[in-house]
C-alpha cells in the first residue's frame, strides 16, 4: 500500500513540472512577468527542434534528388536541371546557416540567454521571437545595426 502511494505521488510531481504546452495565442496574451518562463521556453525549444529537423529532412531529400542521375541528352533539358540542381543547393546553403542559428539559439536556452538581446539585454519580445525564432537582437538594436551598415557598409 505504502509502495503505491510512492508511485502515485512520484507520477504527480512528475505531471506538475511538466509546463503547460503553450499556444502562439497563449504566448502573446502571457504578462511580461511571465517572459522567458519554463513554458514559454519549452514552446520555443519545441519550434526550434521542428525547424532543425525539417532542415535536416529537406538535406537528406537533396542529397537523394542529386543522386539520382538522370541522364538526357538534350542540352536545353541538361540546363535546366542544372539549373533546378543550382537552386536547390543555394537554398540548402541558406538553411545551413539557419540550422547554426537554431543550434545557437537551443544553447541560449539551455543557458538561460534566449530570448534577450545580445547587445542590451534587454527582453527580444514574444511577437519578434514567433516571427524569428533565432532573433539575437531587439528589433531596436537590429534596426540600429542595419542604420549603421547603410551609412558604413559592412
Amino acid at each position: 500500500m505504502a509502495a503505491k502511494q510512492a508511485t502515485v505521488a512520484a507520477k504527480q510531481a512528475t505531471v506538475a513540472k511538466k509546463p503547460k504546452v503553450l499556444t502562439e495565442e497563449d504566448l502573446l496574451k502571457a504578462p511580461e512577468r511571465d517572459y522567458m518562463n519554463e513554458a514559454q521556453l519549452a514552446f520555443f525549444r519545441q519550434r526550434l527542434n521542428d525547424i532543425r529537423d525539417q532542415i535536416l529532412r529537406n538535406a537528406d531529400n537533396t542529397g537523394e534528388h542529386l543522386r539520382e542521375n538522370e541522364v538526357t541528352t538534350d542540352p536545353s533539358d541538361r540546363a535546366t536541371l542544372e539549373e533546378e540542381y543550382t537552386l536547390e543547393l543555394r537554398t540548402r546553403d541558406r538553411e545551413r546557416k539557419l540550422l547554426k542559428k537554431v543550434e545557437k539559439s537551443l544553447k541560449q536556452i539551455e543557458d538561460g540567454s534566449y530570448g534577450y538581446c545580445d547587445e542590451t539585454g534587454d527582453p527580444i519580445g514574444i511577437p519578434r521571437l514567433l516571427a524569428r525564432p533565432t532573433a539575437t537582437l531587439s528589433l531596436e538594436a537590429q534596426e540600429r545595426r542595419e542604420r549603421v551598415q547603410k551609412m558604413f557598409g559592412d
